[in-house]
């Protein structure tokens, strides 16, 4: 059988939980997961005849859902912004940084500081987001991340280390700030 005769059906029945859970550490809301994982599937869909087999269906997926998720997160800052704009508001910020935090893999007491955490983890550049999701949250090993992001190993390395020192500054403020205010 060769790659392209897969069809969507399979490559969904397959892939739809690892796509949904690849949006939702990106976006932390669940209606937004989804329907980046119905946009990720669409794209499949009209990309599967022009699949290269250079990698696997599961590498390629996870490319598309990576990308999808990012373009998502883009587009959606850019309408807040022009939202905010339009309406001459005074308080950009209070929007921006409106909660929609939603992962229902978190326990409700833990939420707030996963809250704080994921938001934290959206601050980084986004390949140091990525690779670090992929390796702390998703457990890939650095060879799939590296072939994932099409980098070599010590550059997925140098990544997740620039992430893992970026996050533990920021974070030591942000829960020090977080410990004063309860």
């Amino acid at each position: 059988m060769q790659n392209n005769s897969f069809d969507l059906n399979f490559l969904y029945q397959n892939y739809n939980v690892l796509v949904y859970n690849v949006a939702l550490h990106y976006v932390q809301n669940v209606e937004d997961a989804e329907e980046i994982t119905q946009d990720v599937f669409v794209k499949v869909h009209h990309s599967l005849k022009d699949f290269n087999q250079k990698s696997s269906h599961k590498t390629w997926i996870y490319r598309i859902a990576i990308n999808q998720s990012l373009d998502f997160i883009k587009k959606k800052n850019s309408q807040k912004r022009f939202f905010i704009f339009g309406n001459r508001s005074h308080n950009e910020n209070e929007y921006l940084n409106a909660s929609t935090f939603e992962h229902s893999g978190i326990d409700l007491e833990k939420k707030e500081a996963a809250k704080i955490l994921y938001t934290t983890i959206n601050t980084l550049p986004d390949n140091q987001k990525t690779a670090f999701i992929l390796s702390k949250i998703d457990g890939l090993s650095n060879p799939e991340i590296g072939e994932i992001m099409e980098l070599s190993i010590s550059a997925v390395e140098s990544l997740i280390f620039r992430a893992k020192g970026s996050l533990k500054e920021k974070l030591a403020t942000k829960f020090s700030e977080y410990h004063k205010n309860k």
